[in-house]
């Protein structure tokens, strides 16, 4: 029995040791995340959590999962339980508020952007739609001209894509047998590319995104006077009309956001280039993000809605002028109050 308990005696006095050595390792630690929590928790702001605060509060439930599995003392397991708990709580909070500012951003921050920055989103409309209208009408009256901007080859399959005959209106031939949902991610990847090239361009002191602007516009309105022309409107014109609502603004629109850094490479005012370049990309970006929504919501339409050949045309057409005025009416409307004037 002696021997037993000198032998237990022996363990907890090994135990303990171990205990101070690893509570005076991380003691440091604890403490400055518990001082976080404090201020997070006098603090209602919503970026609170800052850099890093996941991977301290992951170390914290590490080290309180080594010191329940190595038997430590309650003095050491509770107030690491507590740190873990309270932890959780402001990680939740964290991706509550995440979530909010999402929402606020979609619903009134992006759409009253759009109209503070309303001379170089009308510069960019005025480019991008003016270009493709003109274009069209020109290949319409004078059909070989489209030949100018699309190669025969280019055009062979805009007419096997929008043929009436076709069995998906809008897919060429060797994606015919594809699914909406890998449609949806070709159309995905092709519409931000597009966007991103647009956008990106604005940094040549903005006549990439110039240049983008009025070319896109001028190869889709060659593209529509064409198939206009050869009279396959007929399935061209319900195909593009619904999904083309978010698709051609989120091109303009990535477009402003391109000329915006140009602009500010252009005409930096006092500041140096380089700061003015910051400042401005931080408007841009946030645009960015608006148009990668759009153009998220115009790749579902394409896939799923347009695509389709059931509906009457006379459908699609009343479909397509409802996404169109909803489009107009958000970018206009959307996040306006008394409070918060644009």
């Amino acid at each position: 029995m002696a021997s037993l308990a000198h032998w237990r005696d022996r363990h907890e006095a090994v135990l303990a040791m171990k205990q101070s050595h690893f509570e005076q390792r991380h003691q440091d630690a604890w403490q400055q995340f518990g001082e976080r929590l404090d201020a997070l928790e006098r603090s209602r702001r919503r970026h609170d959590a800052g850099d890093g605060f996941t991977q301290a509060y992951r170390q914290i439930c590490q080290h309180l999962a080594l010191a329940q599995a190595r038997g430590y003392s309650s003095h050491l397991v509770e107030p690491l339980q507590q740190l873990a708990m309270r932890g959780h709580q402001q990680l939740y909070r964290h991706r509550s508020q995440f979530a909010a500012q999402l929402l606020a951003f979609v619903l009134a921050d992006f759409p009253r952007l759009v109209r503070a920055e309303w001379r170089l989103v009308t510069l960019a409309l005025v480019l991008f739609f003016g270009s493709l209208i003109v274009m069209g009408l020109l290949v319409y009256g004078y059909p070989d001209l489209i030949y100018s901007v699309v190669s025969p080859a280019q055009v062979s399959e805009m007419e096997s894509m929008y043929d009436p005959a076709a069995r998906r209106i809008g897919q060429a031939a060797e994606r015919a047998s594809s699914t909406d949902w890998l449609m949806f991610g070709y159309y995905i990847m092709h519409n931000i590319g597009i966007a991103f090239q647009t956008f990106a361009s604005g940094l040549l002191f903005g006549l990439g995104s110039l240049f983008f602007l009025f070319f896109n516009g001028l190869m889709i309105g060659a593209v529509a006077g064409h198939l206009t022309d050869v009279g396959f409107g007929q399935t061209f014109w319900p195909f593009v009309v619904g999904h083309g609502a978010f698709e051609l603004t989120a091109i303009a629109l990535a477009g402003a956001a391109g000329l915006k850094l140009g602009w500010a490479l252009l005409a930096p005012g006092p500041m140096r280039r380089g700061e003015a370049l910051r400042i401005a990309a931080k408007t841009s970006v946030r645009l960015i993000g608006g148009v990668m929504l759009f153009l998220l919501i115009a790749a579902f339409i394409e896939a799923y809605w347009s695509s389709m050949t059931w509906p009457q045309p006379t459908t699609k057409y009343l479909v397509g002028a409802v996404l169109w005025a909803l489009v107009a009416s958000y970018l206009m409307f959307a996040g306006r109050t008394p409070h918060a004037p644009d």
